[in-house]
């Protein structure tokens, strides 16, 4: 065992924590003075019922024995009972470390969805659906993508994405941000816009400023961990973080002077958590200047992609599909652009004198996330929007969900 790096693990999965609070002051923000509670428990409730789930067999669903590259073993790993030896590790860490780690990532990619549900889903309707996607969706695309073969066991096969199409993705593109964003869009088409959704305006923006802030930080364990050593890969990983979020910050309050005359907090926020989303994929692939553009290209398109919801009518009350899965695909894509060889993944882009080959595999992984997530994701929500209903009444939404469902209201409102 790695003392040094599992020294380093444990100080990422604290990291990891940290986001947990983060995007539920991140939302909660942004959302209606009346909902701020509701959409900040959705996170907690959220990551409850995952971590538990992925006890149970979550773990081995995404990192046992592939059938097929789709998903893993049910049962191999189910309980966690033999990955308790300390001598069981993986690059020196302990393997219930690195299944904790990765917990954390389940359970945020869930809670991720649930920005699209602001101000009007019923709680129940929303752990039902957390927990129906957590094991349909998110455990067979991590599957997909983080469980390279023989990760766990030396025999074991795993995804497809990591083992034959051989798409680079770092820390979750495609299975964190593509894969949630996806999910987020068919929630809102099925519950439908609430009653002020033309009207909603964010109510607590330093809220939101300091859950941005809380992430950003969480967000160089979610890179960083992902080197799974402590080591120059981490180092390079958090710098490429750091950067491409500095750059997307930037990008994004232009877009607001140039498009609206001034610049916001949401809009600073926002720029923030793009880069964060477009370099996860690509943090390991691209050189700190790369990482500039990786930031900056999605940062300027984001701003125009969340219009996006008003044209075509769908209620995304936290901007889940205009950062996550736009700015999660745009970020996959540019490594076929501006990945270099000399970084950690060791993988040339067009940019490079790659060929458009790595462009294309990280065309296939997007897209095959973004169907599936989607299709599956829909079909959830219809079901449980015909079998208990997903909307609370439209009279508990004018009173406020914060008091009519959960009679905690974030404040006193007289």
């Amino acid at each position: 065992m790695d003392t040094g790096t599992t020294a380093f693990m444990l100080c990422c999965i604290i990291g990891l924590t940290i986001m947990i609070p983060g995007l539920a002051l991140f939302y909660g923000g942004m959302v209606s003075v009346k909902s701020s509670t509701n959409m900040m428990m959705m996170t907690y409730g959220a990551v409850a019922v995952v971590g538990v789930l992925w006890v149970l067999f979550g773990f081995s669903m995404t990192f046992g024995t592939s059938y097929g590259g789709f998903v893993g073993s049910f049962t191999e790993f189910a309980g966690m009972k033999d990955l308790l030896d300390p001598m069981t590790t993986i690059n020196g860490l302990p393997v219930s470390l690195f299944a904790l780690f990765q917990a954390l990532f389940a359970a945020l990619t869930v809670a991720i969805v649930s920005g699209a549900a602001a101000d009007r889903m019923k709680f129940a309707a929303w752990m039902t659906f957390a927990t129906a996607w957590a094991v349909l969706v998110y455990f067979p695309v991590a599957h997909w993508v983080f469980a390279a073969d023989g990760v766990v066991t030396s025999t074991a096969k795993g995804g497809w994405i990591a083992n034959k199409l051989h798409a680079i993705d770092f820390a979750g593109g495609t299975a964190v941000h593509i894969n949630a964003g996806a999910a987020a869009l068919a929630v809102a088409l099925v519950l439908g816009k609430s009653a002020t959704w033309t009207s909603r305006r964010p109510h607590n923006v330093p809220l939101t400023l300091l859950g941005a802030g809380l992430l950003w930080a969480g967000w160089y364990a979610f890179n960083g961990g992902s080197a799974l050593s402590a080591g120059k890969p981490a180092a390079i990983v958090m710098v490429t973080s750091f950067v491409a979020t500095c750059a997307a910050t930037l990008g994004w309050l232009l877009v607001e002077k140039f498009k609206d005359g001034h610049v916001t907090g949401i809009g600073a926020a926002s720029g923030a958590i793009t880069g964060l989303v477009a370099i996860t994929p690509a943090c390991g692939a691209v050189t700190p200047i790369g990482a500039i553009f990786v930031g900056f290209i999605p940062a300027v398109i984001c701003p125009f992609a969340i219009g996006l919801k008003h044209k075509f009518g769908y209620d995304d009350s936290t901007d889940v599909v205009g950062v996550h899965l736009v700015g999660g695909i745009v970020g996959t894509l540019l490594i076929g652009f501006f990945a270099s060889s000399g970084m950690p993944n060791g993988v040339n882009g067009l940019l490079y004198g790659g060929g458009a080959d790595l462009l294309l595999k990280q065309a296939v992984a997007a897209g095959a996330v973004l169907v599936y997530s989607f299709t599956v994701a829909l079909v959830i929500a219809l079901a449980i929007k015909k079998m208990m209903g997903m909307r609370i009444s439209a009279e508990a939404e004018e009173e406020g969900i914060d008091s009519t469902l959960h009679r905690d209201p974030a404040y006193e409102l007289i």
